[in-house]
């Protein structure tokens, strides 16, 4: 096996009001040039993570992988990556750290030499269960290399009983708990991996032929490669030079794909799910457009995210679309600017208003999302200062009250800012006008999907709703040791 791993993955330049997703894979096999396709395909998904990236691949004798902090193109940019990550098949990574932190031995691929071959592994998600599981391995002799939630397969994987790889990767998938994409690439299979639920998602392509694994239909399309299917909840495919195997997992139940996917993760030119993220973004706008009009002159959108949802609401509402704001899109990770007012002078490095447009109007910004509100705000006097005569603020998806724990950073929730004010509280908080969010149902309504069923929420929706849809094991046992140390604390002040 030969090995690259280059690079401290860098001090990113946090805007803490952004939402963050996990990672995106790619994987593909049977093609000379595998390890430039999985460059391309996380060039595609590099919205899914941009602290770091990685590819592992296999020439039929070795296994060899880099992994670089940085962007894709930084990375795996040069006519040489062939040359560098040989094969015929090859999975890729890019990351943004929730689970683990970010140190460069969490960087993705992971590899592990098992008995009976090595094995490469790239994962999307969140595990539930992964403390548990941890101290569970590290108390029978598990060395970990790194605080990577992903790892914890490798060793249930190293650790099963069962004879072929496939057989000890079901083994260990048994094992697991949360949501997840995995593609997993061992001696002469490529293997694609969908949680229970498909709370995180995972599609199937074919290039002449060769089959495709990615994160999103986007990067199927940089390839070349045709969109098959989506990989189905609680399935594996195992793919080798015999064809294609399906293998279900787990009991059936009904799927709850990610609705945040369509809100904010997806890049807008996918098929998630069997539909187009563009579309639905478009109608959130709509149907919020509906739900919440106010007198005004121009929409704006907080780009990029926010303007299909524009779009969608200036159509409705019969009002001029406009770029009020303009996004920088050439801003690198460091920049040398003053201690003083740093946060301001970091949105204004990316968003520029186009004072030609907000000056003496009536303004409705439409955003994907509201997390914090700290860097909303600061949009919002932006605009006021490019002379807009009001401000009125629409997100184009329901309140964020709750956490994540499936691969979403999302704070604490008590640093979520509708998880601690009321609406008008988040009014005067953002300096807005008027202030409206689009409802649960007109999100539902959005995804064509009627209204949401209580009893069988048809998407994982739990940073809205607070409906969870796994149990959260880590968490519940912290929460179970927390009351343990206070109720012991208590015993000694009242001792």
């Amino acid at each position: 096996m030969s090995s690259e791993l280059q690079g401290d993955l860098p001090t990113p330049e946090i805007d803490e009001d952004a939402l963050r997703l996990e990672c995106g894979v790619f994987g593909v096999f049977g093609d000379e040039a595998a390890s430039a396709l999985a460059a391309l395909g996380l060039h595609a998904l590099q919205h899914r993570g941009q602290e770091a990236c990685g590819i592992a691949s296999y020439d039929g004798q070795r296994f060899h992988y880099e992994r670089h902090a940085g962007h894709v193109g930084e990375a795996f940019g040069g006519a040489d990556v062939v040359e560098r990550l040989p094969g015929r098949a090859a999975i890729g990574h890019t990351r943004y750290s929730t689970a683990g932190g970010s140190f460069l031995r969490n960087v993705q691929p992971l590899y592990a030499d098992l008995e009976g071959g090595g094995i490469a592994l790239a994962h999307n998600g969140n595990l539930t269960n992964y403390v548990y599981l941890r101290d569970h391995l590290v108390g029978e002799g598990a060395i970990f290399q790194s605080t990577s939630d992903s790892e914890v397969i490798l060793h249930l994987i190293a650790r099963s009983r069962a004879g072929k790889i496939v057989d000890k990767f079901i083994d260990s998938l048994r094992q697991i708990e949360g949501g997840y994409a995995l593609v997993a690439l061992t001696k002469k299979k490529l293997i694609g991996v969908r949680d229970p639920l498909g709370i995180r998602p995972l599609v199937l392509g074919d290039l002449d032929g060769k089959p495709v694994l990615a994160s999103e239909t986007c990067a199927l399309d940089i390839v070349g490669a045709k969109f098959v299917r989506d990989i189905e909840h609680g399935e594996m495919v195992v793919i080798s030079e015999d064809g294609i195997a399906s293998i279900k997992l787990f009991p059936a139940a009904k799927a709850r794909p990610c609705i945040f996917e369509y809100v904010y993760f997806a890049r807008p030119d996918s098929v998630v799910n069997g539909r187009s993220v563009y579309e639905v973004r478009k109608r959130m706008g709509l149907r919020l457009a509906h739900e919440s009009a106010v007198p005004a002159d121009v929409v704006v959108p907080v780009p990029d995210s926010g303007v299909p949802a524009a779009l969608g609401f200036a159509q409705e509402a019969g009002l001029p679309f406009e770029m009020g704001i303009i996004r920088n899109h050439y801003v690198g990770r460091t920049f040398i600017q003053p201690a003083q007012g740093a946060r301001e002078v970091g949105v204004r490095r990316k968003l520029s208003p186009n004072r030609n447009v907000l000056a003496g109007k009536r303004v409705i910004l439409i955003d994907d999302s509201i997390v914090r509100g700290t860097t909303t705000v600061r949009v919002v006097r932006m605009v006021r200062a490019a002379g807009a005569t009001e401000v009125h603020l629409r997100s184009a998806s329901p309140p964020i009250r709750f956490p994540d724990y499936y691969g979403i950073d999302l704070p604490d929730r008590d640093k979520l800012l509708a998880a601690t004010r009321s609406l008008e509280e988040m009014r005067e908080f953002l300096e807005v006008d008027s202030l409206q969010f689009l409802s649960v149902d007109g999100l539902y309504w959005a995804m064509d999907a009627g209204e949401r069923d209580p009893a069988a929420p048809q998407f994982t929706d739990h940073y809205f709703t607070g409906d969870y849809p796994t149990r959260l094991l880590d968490r519940e046992l912290a929460e179970g040791r927390n009351e343990m140390v206070e109720r012991q604390l208590s015993l000694l002040v009242s001792a």
